[in-house]
């Protein structure tokens, strides 16, 4: 035999072997992570989103940073002591709320947040509600990145913050995006973002992944977002959030969103587009678009999102996901009809050390916050479900404090500046923050009737839902949701006439355009809204919550609800 065949024979056994191995191989891939060991990496994501101001407690003993700190530590050795890694991710808007907050400028959330040790947040639209030189000194008190991707100098081309961060997770490359909804050159104050361009996420993130991707530089790419989840991508008068956004990208492309801005559990019934009835301490399965999984952890730190995830084999895969009660309460009833508040869940000790720190910055913020100021005989209405979807007898009383301040004909009130309800009993300064915490100037506007119908028909027309929804006092009229358009009877008790003229009130942030309102040349006051309803609450001493309630002023035609315009 030659030696030429015995070679050929030879190279033929060694094949016929490497491709029985590489059969053997393929028939023991892993499918799980047990079955994967080593090469399975695990680590899990911890957010919120929407803090506005919560850094401690509410009179209930719930939530607060505190609290927060405690849990996050908690899960974090649990984690550690599993052989994973933990990341922590903000969906933005740290400012406006609270009074004590407000008055400091957020400096005790950002200092919470640093000792909870925070890796990244979004940046939010309200970070916006405050000077240029106050985001950027929030900025340098942060040990953590504020990103965004979308945001920019007027000049269009140097972004303001970072659009991305590379995190080491357990030895997996985690790309984390920024991203901000670009509704922030509507809802943000104009007056501080005039240097500043918002551009299309949707756009920008694709541009970051393939920068990402050519540069081969993470294994899994995240966006932590705040521009708001909509169930089945039905946003109304919102601009579009997270599911529109994961729908629009290459599937694949982008494994998870940790989002914000709507400020909702974003907890689905499996296998739909619906929303879960979801309640604290139930199970949560967050929604899973184009292969993306998109999270949202309601508001104000009352839930810590956790997210166990495994990576093998280059695929992610969520091993499980919750939403964990922040110290959250709810009231049972004995067979005897007693109710007590009860924990949902066990108990979290608050750290002590953080709240020490905290307690400083909450007396500071005390000041005469408790000054007593007004009574009302039942609650004001100004829960954010129900006042940006009906008037409703706050709404109508801010709009009647600014229209009487300035003895306008009529009065408008965006709902979004509408920030809470006012419960019945004494009301006190700090009331007044809370609902009315942006410091707004009222304008006075002066239009021909013919201009207030047209200004009518894009103002009364937003949708349920938004914080462009208006409450109106003044105006008697039939609005036509379908055709945008409204009939006007009488302003201010007079019969209407195109040719009149006509004064009304709107807060300068929608005078100048904000929420999609029309801009217009207004007068500038001088009364800061906050200022108007506490003087208006300090005049009347008692408050008739049924003298504000609505009257049937307003009726809404060629809609899915007789309160307000809901055309989907």
């Amino acid at each position: 035999m030659s030696k030429v065949l015995i070679k050929g024979m030879l190279a033929s056994a060694i094949f016929v072997a490497l491709v029985g191995c590489n059969s053997d191989d393929d028939a023991k891939v892993a499918t799980t992570c047990a079955e994967a060991g080593t090469d399975c990496k695990i680590f899990t994501v911890l957010h919120t989103n929407d803090n506005h101001g919560r850094f401690w407690e509410n009179s209930n003993g719930e939530y607060g940073m505190a609290a927060r700190k405690a849990l996050i530590d908690q899960i974090r050795a649990e984690v550690s002591a599993n052989g994973g890694e933990s990341i922590l991710l903000s969906g933005g808007d740290i400012n406006t709320g609270v009074p004590e907050s407000d008055l400091q400028d957020a400096v005790p959330d950002f200092i919470g947040m640093n000792e909870i040790r925070y890796d990244a947040m979004a940046v939010g639209n309200h970070e916006f509600d405050n000077p240029l030189a106050v985001l950027d000194s929030q900025r340098s008190i942060a040990n953590f990145p504020m990103l965004a991707a979308n945001i920019y100098h007027a000049d269009g081309t140097t972004r303001y913050f970072e659009p991305y961060k590379i995190f080491d997770v357990n030895g997996v490359r985690i790309a984390v995006i920024g991203l901000t909804t670009k509704d922030t050159e509507k809802l943000g104050n104009l007056e501080y973002i005039q240097d500043i361009k918002f551009t299309d996420p949707t756009t920008e993130v694709a541009k970051v992944i393939a920068e990402i991707k050519a540069n081969d530089s993470a294994d899994l790419i995240f966006a932590t977002t705040h521009m708001g989840h909509y169930a089945d991508g039905k946003h109304g008068s919102n601009a579009p959030g997270d599911v529109e956004m994961a729908r629009a990208l290459t599937a694949g492309d982008l494994q998870a969103v940790i989002g914000g801005h709507s400020q909702n559990q974003v907890c689905m019934e499996p296998g739909t587009n619906e929303y879960a009835d979801f309640q604290p301490g139930d199970d949560c399965v967050p929604d899973i678009q184009n292969g993306t999984y998109i999270m949202q952890a309601h508001e104000w730190g009352k839930y810590v999102g956790r997210a166990d995830f495994e990576y093998f084999n280059g695929k992610l895969n969520l091993a499980s996901y919750k939403l964990i009660p922040v110290n959250l309460k709810k009231t049972v009833e004995d067979a005897e009809g007693k109710k007590t508040t009860v924990f949902i869940g066990e108990e979290i000790v608050p750290d002590a050390d953080l709240k020490q720190l905290l307690s400083y910055y909450q007396a500071k913020g005390q000041g005469q916050l408790g000054e007593v100021i007004a009574e009302t005989d039942a609650k004001l209405e100004g829960d954010r479900a129900i006042v940006r979807g009906e008037q409703t007898n706050l709404g109508r009383l801010i709009a009647e404090a600014q229209r009487t301040k300035v003895n306008a004909d009529f009065s408008i009130m965006n709902s979004g500046g509408v920030r809470a309800s006012i419960a019945a009993g004494n009301i006190s300064y700090r009331d007044v923050l809370t609902v009315q915490p942006f410091g707004n100037m009222v304008t006075l506007n002066t239009l021909t009737g013919a201009q207030v119908s047209e200004y009518l028909a894009t103002v009364a027309t937003f949708q349920r839902g938004s914080g462009a929804y208006a409450q109106i006092t003044g105006v008697k009229m039939t609005v036509d949701c379908a055709a945008s358009s409204v009939d006007i009877s009488e302003i201010n008790g007079k019969t209407y006439t195109a040719e009149g003229s006509y004064t009304f009130t709107v807060p300068s942030y929608n005078a100048a355009g904000g929420d999609g309102y029309p801009k217009l040349e207004s007068v500038q006051t001088g009364y800061v809204d906050a200022e108007v309803l506490y003087t208006y609450f300090k005049d009347k001493g008692m408050i008739v919550a049924a003298d504000f309630a609505p009257v049937g002023d307003i009726v809404y035609t060629n809609s899915n609800s007789v309160l307000g315009c809901q055309l989907n």
